[in-house]
């Protein structure tokens, strides 16, 4: 088959969730045995020049790179708020170099599968209906507007929590009228299938998780020492919140049970009044990091304190191949078919929180059981190969 994916980011390199949800779904319909096109907005947050792509991934998928700017602009914000009813977060990826360069190619080339990766390519479902004859597949990486709507559940200032539930609602007409006005729906867990089903929406639907090659992941002896780590891009509101509870509820407990504990946070495009509130001597701040498996690799537990969210963490998914113990919330492993206390922890009590890591800190031999269990269980449930394979045949057969 001939798929033709869209993408609101250029998926190389694949660095966050997101990207390498996309990447490794890419390189597994290839290699299942379709001819893949993938036609992203380059976007200038997250642009990556195609030319720089590696020639051996590149011979065997094509990119077609849009250069755009999407970055928020307060004027154009504050008219959608005032004057429209469709949520500026998916209309500001309305582009129109890319509409015309996406037109071009539907009028020059046929494709089997049009696949929209997040519910922003939906911008031109109307071009795609008018232009070809494709099949369309919506693969949800996450249900947007119940991150939105649980977002605004801790949100304190009013204004804030105001524009939080706007956003939430015009999302949730978006995504739902979207997810009805394709032919194939991908969500990314069965949470969000469930979701989409409650809604209302009954096309045809696979889940599809976020799956990982295992051959990048070799599993390696935990270090030694009382170090912890997290990583998560802190652009994304979940993981600015998530961090800030474990810091205001957990940090100072496991300071006072183990005073050489160290904190090593990474992530991207953190903004300025966020890093102020990384300033302490437990803790090191080290940004965005060239390769976050070996950020991962070298500290001894990773935590997940997610209070919101949806879809599929993959850093958690990382971590747990990597033979890395996790510590995370009921947010935080939605998704994931993990057992507490036998692939990882899961506590939303911010003194059961600190105390299972610092019995993981202390018991080796408990902390090398789990990870055990934890890769066994990402290699049964997400080899991205698989995964792939089930997807294409679903677009050849509905099976």
């Amino acid at each position: 088959m001939k798929i033709l994916i869209l993408t609101n980011k250029m998926p190389y390199p694949p660095l966050d969730g997101g990207s390498i949800a996309t990447m490794n779904m890419l390189k597994g319909l290839h290699k299942a045995g379709n001819q893949i096109t993938c036609m992203a907005l380059n976007t200038n947050k997250h642009a990556y020049p195609v030319q720089e792509i590696p020639s051996e991934l590149g011979e065997a998928i094509r990119f077609i790179g849009i250069d755009c700017d999407t970055s928020i602009r307060p004027l154009a914000l504050l008219g959608n708020l005032l004057f429209s009813r469709e949520p500026y977060i998916a209309k500001r990826f309305n582009i129109k170099a890319f509409r015309m360069e996406l037109r071009k190619i539907l009028k020059e080339e046929s494709f089997d599968v049009i696949q929209m990766e997040g519910p922003y390519p939906g911008q031109y479902l109307d071009l795609i209906r008018n232009t070809s004859r494709a099949r369309v597949s919506l693969r949800a990486h996450n249900v947007e507007h119940l991150i939105w709507e649980r977002q605004a559940l801790h949100e304190r200032s009013p204004l804030r929590k105001g524009y939080m539930n706007n956003t939430a609602k015009r999302l949730k007409h978006y995504e739902l009228k979207l997810a009805k006005s394709v032919d194939i729906l991908v969500p990314i867990s069965e949470p969000d299938a469930s979701c989409f089903g409650d809604n209302g929406i009954h096309v045809p639907r696979l889940t599809i998780p976020a799956g990982l090659n295992m051959n990048n992941y070799p599993f390696t002896e935990l270090p030694d020492g009382h170090s912890v780590c997290f990583i998560g891009a802190l652009d994304w509101l979940p993981n600015q919140e998530g961090l800030l509870w474990f810091l205001r509820n957990v940090f100072d407990r496991l300071l006072s049970a183990m005073p050489e504990l160290k904190l090593h946070v990474a992530g991207r495009n953190a903004p300025g009044h966020f890093e102020k509130k990384l300033k302490h001597p437990a803790i090191q701040y080290h940004g965005e990091v060239e390769n976050a498996m070996n950020f991962i690799r070298s500290h001894r537990i990773m935590v997940a304190p997610l209070l919101t969210g949806s879809g599929i963490r993959i850093k958690i998914l990382e971590a747990m191949a990597l033979g890395r113990p996790v510590v995370t919330t009921t947010a935080g492993i939605e998704g994931i078919p993990a057992k507490n206390n036998q692939h990882v922890v899961v506590e939303d009590d911010p003194a059961m929180f600190s105390s299972s890591l610092i019995t993981l800190l202390r018991d080796t031999r408990e902390s090398e059981r789990m990870v055990k269990e934890a890769r066994e269980l990402i290699d049964q449930h997400f080899d991205t190969f698989e995964l792939s394979n089930r997807l294409s045949q679903f677009y050849k057969t509905g099976e």
